[in-house]
């Protein structure tokens, strides 16, 4: 099968595309930048937009930059290039290890930070780094633009709240300062390179006692959208390694794991919990060295 026919536009500027996405009226209008998952759903007809806008040639939309209190990504960087970023691994270690996670290197080579975010797969590394580490977004119209939290972007599976007419420009990630950080991520799935079926990202701060004085935890694959584990982080807050069991025994009621073909919800709640315990001992030993 192939594609339904449809118009093909080359934007130039990120106004251009909004111009284009405001003027859609009854037409559905697509942006394209990697197309690793729209141009499969556009050959088996499952989408079949009137316009394809492609931004890849809409250089303010790629690219990283250190604004102090945070990274800016914009919407099109290649997840190659974040990988290969001294900048990221040295602010940014999660999304280091994160990216490094995301299918295969051929993949990377074309995927794009926004690409991801904006398709909202509630196991994919990427949205999951973002929401552990409190991201912000950017999104732009014809009328303006408005920054957002990341955390309530993810609606459900695959489905943000971005209009219609908004086009996501840039990722803003916070740092982290001070001494006593640490990472950790890992995932489960059938294959290396394959869609995760569990994972589970962490970062932490402990003090020189090597109690825990910050941490963030997000687990995905276990729920409609990724999960940030609040109660687990509260519990977590001011303790110590000897506290981890403890407070990710909590997880059972922070998510609503289901059945499918790849693993029963029965699965995924013991994989996610050794997982986060696994994930987490990660990040704070990494902080204690």
């Amino acid at each position: 099968m192939k594609a339904a026919a449809f118009d093909y536009v080359r934007a130039v500027s990120v106004d251009e595309i909004c111009q284009l996405l405001a003027g859609a009226g009854d037409e559905e209008r697509k942006i394209i930048a990697g197309g690793q998952t729209l141009v499969p759903l556009m050959a088996m007809r499952m989408a079949r937009p009137d316009l394809l806008i492609d931004v890849n040639d809409v250089p303010e939309l790629s690219g990283i930059a250190d604004q102090g209190t945070h990274i800016s990504f914009g919407a099109c960087t290649r997840q190659r290039m974040i990988e290969r970023s001294d900048l990221v691994s040295s602010r940014l270690p999660l999304i280091a290890k994160a990216v490094r996670n995301v299918g295969h290197q051929q993949t990377r080579n074309r995927g794009t930070i926004g690409g991801s975010i904006v398709h909202g797969d509630p196991s994919a590394e990427l949205p999951l780094a973002a929401l552990a580490l409190d991201a912000s977004i950017v999104l732009r119209r014809a009328s303006g633009e408005q920054e957002i939290p990341i955390d309530g972007f993810f609606e459900a599976a695959m489905i943000t709240n971005i209009e219609p007419d908004q086009l996501l420009t840039e990722i803003r990630v916070p740092v982290w300062d001070g001494a006593g950080i640490g990472t950790g991520f890992q995932e489960t799935a059938s294959r290396q390179g394959d869609f995760a079926i569990v994972a589970a990202a962490a970062q932490v701060q402990m003090d020189r006692a090597g109690n825990i004085e910050r941490v963030a935890i997000c687990v995905g694959g276990v729920a409609p959208a990724p999960v940030r584990l609040k109660v687990v982080e509260e519990k977590l807050t001011g303790g110590s390694l000897n506290d981890v069991e403890r407070a990710v025994s909590e997880i059972d009621d922070e998510i609503d794991p289901e059945t499918d073909v790849h693993a029963t919800a029965d699965y995924r709640r013991r994989v996610s919990r050794r997982l986060v315990a696994s994930t987490i001992a990660e990040a704070m030993s990494e902080a204690a060295s």
